[in-house]
């Protein structure tokens, strides 16, 4: 009798959703190193990955039993696209919860301040900045916001973002360019 590291992808997913829950666990240990090293490639925190890695894999499952996974040899690369967006959510979230955050009433402006410090104040300017222009890049197509916020917030390579996302390199430079046409546009209509 085989052991379950002996089956296929595609073997190893029927018997999942015929009831085999070892079989999924055979393909989380399969994958794990190279989505969690992604997850942590994109957050750079050890608990958030993980976080993101286990709500990955519970979509995986969900999504595994609804036969919503259509075979075509590429499940590795549908899990990580899964992990991607998963990120990509934690990050806009995130985004909002900074701006959401002062508006607790005991909050003292002051209290962050502290005595008048001149890189205080530019590290204030340049937050208040940085939310404008993240404002302005909610309004980019979703592609677009996607390869900016990994060149220029993540600081990646296009070439670590194309295997991120598994786009082609082409189509990482080409959405950074209009996303930058696009943001310039928007930046000077609001001026």
């Amino acid at each position: 009798m085989r052991t379950k590291v002996e089956f296929n992808d595609q073997e190893l997913i029927k018997m999942y959703v015929e009831g085999d829950v070892q079989a999924l666990e055979t393909l989380i240990t399969k994958y794990q190193s190279k989505v969690m090293s992604s997850i942590y490639q994109v957050v750079k925190d050890l608990d958030t990955a993980n976080d993101i890695f286990q709500e990955t894999f519970i979509k995986v499952m969900l999504k595994l039993k609804e036969e919503k996974y259509q075979d075509q040899g590429k499940l590795l690369p549908w899990i990580q696209r899964i992990a991607h967006n998963l990120c990509m959510d934690h990050y806009r979230k995130n985004q909002k919860a900074k701006i959401i955050a002062n508006d607790n009433e005991e909050f003292d402006i002051f209290d962050t301040i502290g005595e008048h410090d001149e890189s205080r104040e530019n590290e204030i300017v340049s937050d208040e900045s940085n939310l404008d222009i993240l404002s302005f890049i909610d309004l980019l197509p979703e592609e677009q916001q996607e390869v900016l916020i990994y060149r220029h917030f993540y600081d990646y390579s296009f070439k670590e973002i194309s295997e991120i996302t598994g786009m082609n390199l082409n189509t990482a430079l080409g959405r950074m360019r209009y996303a930058l046409i696009n943001l310039k546009k928007i930046i000077d209509s609001n001026k």
